[in-house]
C-alpha cells in the first residue's frame, strides 16, 4: 500500500511520541473535512454530530495501534516476520503485550462516551427530520459550515489530547513506572465513573420526564426533580467531571519521570508543565465550552426567555446551583 507507506514516512519524526501524536490529531481534521464536503453540498447537518463521535473513535483507535502499524510496516519492508498485534486482554491482565492497561482503559472510556453521545444525538436529529436549529444560519453558507466542521475537529483533538498523548508513549515508559497502579490512576477512574454515571442518570431522568410529559402524566414546564433539583445542569457537570478523570489518570503518567522520557523530554520543570498542560487542556476546554459558549449559556437564555417571569422558575433558579450539584 504505497499511500500508507507514504503517510507513515511523512509522519516518522525523530521523536516516536510525535509520530503517533501528530497523525492522530491530523486524522481528526481529515475525517471532518471528508464529512464536510458532502454536507456542504447537500446543505445538511444530519451527520454533523455523528461524525464527531466517529472522529473520537477513529482517532482513539489510531493512536492506540499506530505504533504497531509502524512496526509491522517496517518488518514487511525489511522482509522480516511481522510482529503480532498487541493484545488488549493481555494489557488488562498485566501481560507484556505492547499495550498498558491505562491505554486500554482510557481508550475504552472515551469510546463508551463517544458511542453513547453519537447514537443519542443522531437519534435526536433523525427525529427532527435531520435539522438542528443551531445550523439555521450556517448550513446555507459554505464558509461558515466548513468552519463548524473544523471547529469540531479542534474540539475532538483538544478533548482527546491526554488520551492520544498517553497512547503515544512507548511500552518502556509504563515498564519504568513504579507499581501497577498509582493514586492518580485511582482518582482518575473514580472521577470518570462518577462523572459518566452523573451524566447518564441526569439524561435518563430528563428523557423520562419528557416522555411522561408527552403522555400527559404531568403538566410541568421545566424539570426540577431528581438530580435537576441538585443542579440546573447536572448532565454538564457530569461531562466536565469525566474528562477531568481522564486527564487526571493520563496526567499522572505524563508528568512522571518515565512519562517525560517517553515524550522525549529531559524531565525538568518545563517538561512537567507541558505534560500537565496536555492533560489539563481537555477538561479546561470542555468546561469552558459548557460554561461560556454552547452549553449552559444557550440553555439558560432559552429558559429565561420562556419562564423568566414565573415565580416558581425564579425560586428554582435561586435555590439550585447552576453547575456543581449540591447534595
Amino acid at each position: 500500500m504505497p499511500l500508507l507507506h507514504s503517510i507513515l514516512h511523512a509522519t516518522n519524526f525523530s521523536r516516536p511520541f510525535l509520530s503517533t501524536l501528530v497523525p492522530s490529531i491530523g486524522l481528526a481534521f481529515a475525517v471532518q473535512g471528508a464529512v464536510a464536503v458532502p454536507s456542504i453540498i447537500a446543505q445538511s447537518e444530519r451527520f454533523y454530530d455523528l461524525s464527531g463521535s466517529l472522529t473520537y473513535l477513529s482517532c482513539t483507535a489510531l493512536s492506540l495501534y499506530l505504533p504497531s502499524i509502524r512496526a509491522r510496516a517496517a518488518a514487511a519492508a525489511a522482509g522480516s516476520p511481522k510482529p503480532a498485534w498487541p493484545s488488549v486482554l493481555g494489557a488488562l491482565s498485566g501481560g507484556a503485550g505492547g499495550l498498558n492497561w491505562r491505554q486500554v482503559v482510557l481508550s475504552a472510556a472515551v469510546s463508551i462516551w463517544a458511542t453513547r453521545l453519537g447514537s443519542y444525538l443522531f437519534a435526536r436529529i433523525s427525529a427532527s427530520n435531520g435539522t438542528d436549529s443551531r445550523f439555521d444560519n450556517i448550513r446555507t453558507s459554505p464558509p461558515k459550515f466548513l468552519v463548524a466542521f473544523f471547529a469540531q475537529a479542534t474540539w475532538v483533538s483538544t478533548c482527546l489530547l491526554p488520551v492520544i498523548a498517553l497512547n503515544a508513549l512507548p511500552a518502556s515508559t509504563f515498564a519504568a513506572l513504579p507499581g501497577i497502579i498509582s493514586l492518580t490512576d485511582i482518582l482518575g477512574l473514580l472521577l470518570y465513573f462518577g462523572g459518566i454515571s452523573l451524566e447518564v442518570a441526569a439524561d435518563r431522568q430528563k428523557n423520562k420526564w419528557l416522555q411522561e410529559k408527552r403522555e400527559k402524566k404531568h403538566s410541568e414546564e421545566f424539570l426540577t426533580r431528581g438530580l435537576w433539583s441538585k443542579s440546573r445542569h447536572p448532565n454538564y457537570a457530569g461531562e466536565s467531571t469525566l474528562w477531568t478523570g481522564i486527564a487526571t489518570l493520563a496526567g499522572g503518567v505524563l508528568v512522571s519521570s518515565a512519562g517525560q522520557a517517553g515524550m522525549g523530554l529531559a524531565g525538568g520543570v518545563g517538561g512537567r508543565v507541558l505534560g500537565a498542560a496536555m492533560a489539563a487542556a481537555s477538561p479546561a476546554f470542555v468546561t469552558a465550552l459548557l460554561l461560556k459558549v454552547s452549553g449552559i449559556p444557550m440553555s439558560e437564555e432559552k429558559y429565561d426567555k420562556r419562564y423568566g417571569d414565573r415565580k416558581d422558575y425564579q425560586e428554582w433558579k435561586k435555590n439550585t446551583p447552576m453547575f456543581i450539584p449540591k447534595f
